[in-house]
């Protein structure tokens, strides 16, 4: 019965030996004759016969084993600690916000000695530093100067009374922040010197800015460019609000990234608008198709099949600046996201309106208007180093605080790095600090 134990191949399974001729003893350990059989001594003879007939053990093979179950170990438990449901992947567009580059995901737990292994010479070098943004800020904060003028002079030597609220509403309004927004805000800050007892006009636009942020926050929000491949971006904007340049910004940033990109030319109305993107396209090594006074979503359609052919990472399609107003060229918006539609299930992914900073409470009709038109995602606002009054975006937060239309960018100048994601922290500091 101990000759199973002799088999070098388990997969073959015949029938035990239930004679005991087929028990192969060697001489010192087969019986007298007449003698009896000892069966302990039997399974001790088998079992150390079986012992030296079976191969010597490596143990590399051993130590690879144990580290593979230290390793599992070390993922079951990282699984437990993190949830059942896998971390969501960081938004591109998130690495651009302020504080720093999206969080890495946690590293799987390991012994030192293999954690040190498998880092190498690389676990002592020193994290890349992040972008300097001053000069950023600094931009930013001179094209809000005009409101952050009218608003922070307002608490320098005076008492925190009804005075001081009358004068602060007035700044409110003509920072185009809008008569719904401002009493908001008012009635808001009140509530809060009332209940705080605040009596120092410095924690009274501490307060303010606390307020603003609370407001504004809904705004900030990163986007996803690696949920489709390609992601189709349909850009739209009236005449003059820096929709083609802020097309060639955001290529020049995904180029940096990594992505390929590919630009459509759909603005076929006004003079110059391909050559001008075509232009970009030159500047950022990204091809442009366009066509000779064709229709504008023909080269929608074109241009995102040619992404899909392609494996390109964005197609971005320009279309022509057209006012709320002008019905007709609304419907050939409309048109043009259809025609997407038809080219890529589920596209376009984003729908970005460009903004110009200046243009006031007018930029709350002009978000109603396309986003009723087109369905609008994300906004682009440039033009902050002009005359901009900044109070619009607080009105626009208020007033479609149901349904907020995130920010995603801010330009505050022509250069390549003027335009960057929305914050909502540094841009209520820029107006209040």
């Amino acid at each position: 019965m101990f000759g199973f134990l002799r088999r070098k191949k388990p997969a073959e399974t015949p029938a035990a030996p239930t004679d005991a001729a087929a028990v192969q003893f060697e001489p010192a350990d087969a019986p007298e004759p007449g003698g009896t059989v000892d069966e302990r001594a039997l399974d001790a003879a088998a079992l150390e016969a079986a012992a030296l007939a079976a191969p010597p053990v490596d143990e590399s093979v051993r130590e690879a084993v144990a580290d593979e179950a230290v390793a599992d170990e070390a993922a079951r438990a990282a699984e437990q600690a993190a949830g059942t449901e896998p971390a969501a992947k960081p938004g591109f567009w998130s690495r651009l916000i302020p504080g720093g580059r999206a969080p890495a995901p946690a590293p799987v737990a390991m012994p030192p000695a293999q954690a040190a292994e498998a880092a190498g010479p690389a676990a002592a070098e020193a994290p890349a530093p992040l972008p300097d943004r001053t000069p950023w800020l600094a931009r930013l904060k001179q094209g809000l100067s005009r409101t952050s003028g009218n608003i922070t002079t307002l608490f320098v030597g005076v008492k925190v009374d009804e005075a001081l609220f009358e004068e602060l509403e007035t700044a409110l309004l003509t920072s185009d922040t809008g008569v719904e927004t401002t009493t908001f805000l008012l009635g808001a800050l009140r509530e809060r010197v009332k209940k705080e007892r605040l009596t120092d006009p410095m924690q009274v636009k501490a307060a303010l800015r606390a307020l603003l942020l609370e407001l504004l926050a809904p705004l900030e929000q990163p986007i996803d460019i690696d949920r489709a491949e390609p992601l189709v971006m349909m850009i739209a904007g009236v005449n003059g609000a820096g929709k083609t340049t802020s097309i060639g910004k955001l290529a020049k940033h995904l180029r940096r990234e990594g992505k390929t990109v590919l630009l459509a030319a759909g603005d076929t109305f006004r003079a110059a608008a391909r050559e001008q993107l075509a232009q970009w396209g030159s500047r950022n090594e990204v091809e442009v198709i366009a066509q000779q006074g064709g229709d504008p979503a023909a080269v929608a359609y074109d241009a995102v099949s040619a992404g899909i052919a392609r494996r390109t990472g964005v197609v971005m399609v320009d279309t022509a600046g057209r006012l709320p107003t002008q019905t007709h060229l609304m419907d050939e918006l409309r048109k043009v996201r259809r025609v997407i539609g038809k080219a890529m299930p589920d596209a376009p992914h984003e729908v970005l309106l460009v903004l110009d900073g200046n243009t006031g409470q007018n930029m709350l009709a002009q978000v109603k208007a396309f986003d009723d038109a087109v369905q609008l995602t994300g906004l682009v606002v440039t033009k902050l180093d002009g005359t901009a009054k900044g109070g619009a975006l607080a009105a626009l937060a208020y007033t479609r605080r149901a349904k907020p239309v995130p920010v995603y960018f801010i330009g505050v100048g022509e250069g390549i790095d003027d335009l960057q994601a929305f914050s909502a922290d540094e841009f209520a500091a820029a107006l209040l600090d």
